[in-house]
């Protein structure tokens, strides 16, 4: 539409109610419309997924939690009853426990770690490009399957960690048999993948302005005081989104945990995470009722978890320009 069409129609010099009501005749016309359909017609590939792919399937799991069904009979209308044998289930509640285990763990962890990366390749320093994209590469490839079987076969019996520990005189660890350990290979593996975070902790470190620092460093603050001071209260709205990301990534972290126990008992579910356990009950047991009402209770947990996190948001996260 040419400027000269738009002047014609909203004219410079017209009153505000002159205005409005033209806009609401203008909404009306068969050229609007025209323009509107345009617009559909580019975003209907993502309308067309959106809908396939994402609505229908939850509408579909939404009313199948109320149900007994295992694909090959048509299911069966049970009302609650999904949802009162999680009470009952005790390997849904050791699943529960072992990814709250999880991610209170390693979701910390990981974001400490990678704020400590990013703070060090915060530098302008020749090649440090390269050490940016090395750092971030184990995130790239961290959540596939070859990684996974990678991490298994590091920490088995016959592993990399085993033969370095005998060569050094120390007794060879069962590192994923053993109950204790078998969760703490999947919490490093996690740890590893800081990449994504860390790339996110670096852009927002270079947002804060040098002159914070140079007037600390004339006020005689050591380096710790300007990390609390200066850098911790500005990058709270960094770690806002990246704490919410990490924490629904590690509620639905799936991959690590499939390859690492095989979706057997061993050892003692303590890497049966919840997503784990919602598969085997989906597609080993064919138990599609039961495990869309666990996918449903999934949603809680996390949405619940987001709330928290986005409630006490107004308490420490600072925004620049703002009086505390």
């Amino acid at each position: 539409m040419s400027n000269s069409t738009i002047e014609q129609i909203f004219p410079p010099k017209a009153s505000l109610g002159q205005r409005l009501r033209t806009a609401l005749t203008f909404k009306k016309s068969s050229e609007l419309k025209q323009y509107n359909w345009a617009g559909y017609l580019f975003i209907s590939p993502w309308l067309f997924g959106f809908f396939t792919f994402v609505l229908v399937p939850m509408v579909a799991s939404f009313v199948l939690a109320f149900t007994d069904y295992d694909i090959l009979s048509p299911p069966q209308w049970v009302g609650w009853a999904n949802y009162e044998r999680m009470f009952t289930d005790a390997r849904y509640w050791r699943s529960v426990q072992a990814t709250f285990y999880y991610v209170f763990t390693a979701v910390p962890l990981r974001l400490a770690f990678a704020l400590a990366v990013a703070m060090l390749l915060n530098t302008n320093r020749r090649g440090i490009g390269l050490y940016r994209a090395v750092y971030y590469a184990p995130s790239i490839i961290g959540g596939s399957v070859a990684v996974a079987v990678m991490w298994r076969q590091i920490f088995g019996d016959q592993g990399v960690i085993n033969v370095v520990q005998t060569l050094l005189g120390l007794p060879s660890i069962s590192w994923l048999g053993n109950p204790r350990t078998a969760i703490w290979t999947l919490i490093t593996l996690a740890v590893w993948q800081f990449g994504s975070p860390m790339l996110i902790f670096l852009a927002g470190l270079k947002q804060i302005p040098g002159e914070y620092y140079e007037a600390a460093s004339i006020d005689g603050a050591a380096p710790w005081s300007k990390f609390l001071n200066i850098t911790l209260p500005l990058l709270t709205p960094i770690i806002l989104f990246n704490l919410v990301m990490q924490v629904i990534s590690g509620f639905m972290v799936f991959t690590q945990s499939f390859i690492i126990s095989g979706c057997t008992d061993k050892p003692l579910d303590t890497t049966l995470f919840y997503s784990l356990y919602l598969y085997i009950r989906a597609f080993t047991t064919f138990e599609m009722g039961y495990s869309s009402a666990m996918a449903w209770v999934l949603l809680l947990i996390i949405a619940f978890f987001t709330a928290i996190i986005f409630k006490s948001s107004s308490q420490w996260v600072f925004y620049g320009g703002e009086e505390k």
